[in-house]
């Protein structure tokens, strides 16, 4: 099976480039002329994707071949872009930066060529004339299997400056398919993991996508795009597909029995906790669970008849007091924990099962405390599970990511969730009953069996 959605990779020599501005612009730009736009992140952000899906009306999917494996990448991403007319990825950090240490895994570029889908370097043109062509030069020769289609300059003080950017790069041979000028920079506020996600400041996110559509549609070649796009290379294989994925997954549980009502998995979602993957819910409802989604914030209570209990990452510590405020439904969390029913919580989530996060009761089913500092933990990294859990047997082999500047104290219990191998050795996160928390962040698209093995866990607890 082969597919030629047309599908291009926003990507840039460095961070603060501007690429976010111009993938996200240019997703909603192509939007605004009717097409259905596939819209996608390299890497594990959670919070571009969401802007990302308001400027296309469809979700925002990450693809990140450190997580999933190189080999998943291209399923992901048909996956994802089912029924459109084209696909828009936006890239990571510095075009050819991936895991550290790693050479070219899970970058923009090892993803471009994945897909083999051509890249748009947007480049800050600032302070530099002539020296840009050396620089575009150097993206373009340093590895031939990735193909530089075009280039966005960004940052342009004036039609004489465009002039002389323009100029110097012929030299290159390679398009320029857009031109951005020095403007007041889009309202998109950042705080200390990025920028503010979609779901804490709606209006403001859909004035921001418009400012960087607005912005695209003046100063960028999108019939020169779409060409561009069009020109990517034919994708063999077949899309990912939940349904498969969980059907195909080793577990040591009996089947569903016909007839069997499906159980209700509680997904906290919210302001509080932004962070998740689309893969996670699809696979849970594969798996057949009645997936329902609600908000710590604002509901009183769990979902009726909630049987399994999944709380991922966010911004539980900007939210401490509304969080601690909610009572009622911090105490059902407890009952549901201490009934020993499947509980699985990452990041934000294990701040949340805390006994206290920043002096703010928090659900107490763990017996740690939580609270900001002033470091950043950011970084892959290769896990086994210690012992088996409501998500994996013992020995089972993940990678994860932690982004994070909380520290919970102690950092593991008894029984801890994972030992972690690489970049260093120890041992993280709380295994209690049916309860799962850990800071890793993982990808359950790389190990589908959680999901089963989960939602099994929660029709015989």
């Amino acid at each position: 099976m082969t597919s030629s959605v047309p599908r291009l990779v926003v990507a840039a020599p460095s961070s603060g480039s501007g690429k976010t501005t111009v993938a996200t612009g240019l997703m909603a730009a192509l939007a605004a002329r009717g097409l259905a736009v596939s819209p996608h992140k390299v890497g594990p952000d959670y919070i571009d994707p969401g802007y990302h899906a308001l400027a296309t009306g469809r979700v925002g999917r990450n693809l990140d071949a450190y997580l999933c494996g190189p080999e998943l990448v291209a399923p992901l991403f048909l996956h994802g872009a089912r029924g459109c007319d084209i696909a828009v990825v936006e890239g990571v950090m510095g075009l050819y930066d991936g895991a550290a240490g790693q050479g070219e895994l899970a970058s923009t570029a090892q993803v471009a060529k994945l897909l083999r889908a051509p890249v748009v370097l947007v480049v800050d043109a600032s302070s530099q004339s002539r020296s840009v062509a050396a620089l575009v030069h150097g993206f373009v020769s340093w590895d031939p299997e990735v193909r530089i289609g075009g280039v966005i300059l960004n940052k342009v003080a004036s039609d004489r400056h465009e002039a002389l950017l323009r100029e110097a790069l012929e030299s290159v041979g390679v398009p320029v398919l857009g031109a951005l000028r020095r403007a007041a920079p889009v309202e998109t506020p950042s705080r200390h993991l990025g920028l503010v996600p979609v779901a804490e400041r709606r209006a403001g996110a859909v004035a921001a996508v418009a400012a960087m559509a607005a912005q695209v549609m003046d100063g960028c070649d999108l019939e020169g795009l779409v060409a561009l796009a069009r020109g990517a290379g034919a994708l063999s294989g077949a899309a990912w597909d939940a349904a498969a994925a969980a059907a195909s997954a080793t577990q040591d549980d009996p089947a569903r029995s016909a007839g069997e009502p499906a159980p209700v998995v509680a997904v906290a979602g919210g302001a509080a906790f932004t962070f998740s993957y689309a893969e996670h819910g699809e696979l849970l409802a594969a798996a057949g669970a009645d997936v329902v989604t609600f908000d710590p914030l604002r509901d009183g209570q769990l979902p009726p008849g909630t049987s399994g209990l999944v709380v991922g990452g966010g911004f539980p510590e900007v939210y401490a007091a509304e969080l601690s405020a909610n009572e009622g439904l911090r105490k059902e969390v407890a009952a549901l924990a201490e009934s020993g029913a499947p509980v699985a919580a990452e990041c934000a989530g294990l701040l949340y099962l805390c006994r206290e996060l920043d002096g703010q009761p928090m659900c107490g089913v763990l017996d740690a405390t939580a609270r900001m500092t002033g470091r950043l933990t950011l970084g892959y990294r290769d896990a086994v599970a210690v012992g088996d859990s409501v998500l994996a047997r013992a020995g089972t082999r993940m990678r994860g990511h932690e982004f994070h500047r909380t520290v919970v104290e102690p950092g593991a219990g008894a029984a801890p969730a994972w030992g972690v191998l690489a970049p260093e050795k120890r041992v993280e996160g709380f295994v209690e009953r049916g309860v799962h928390a850990s800071y890793l962040h993982t990808h359950w698209a790389s190990s589908p069996g959680v999901a089963r093995r989960f939602v099994e866990r929660c029709r015989t607890s």
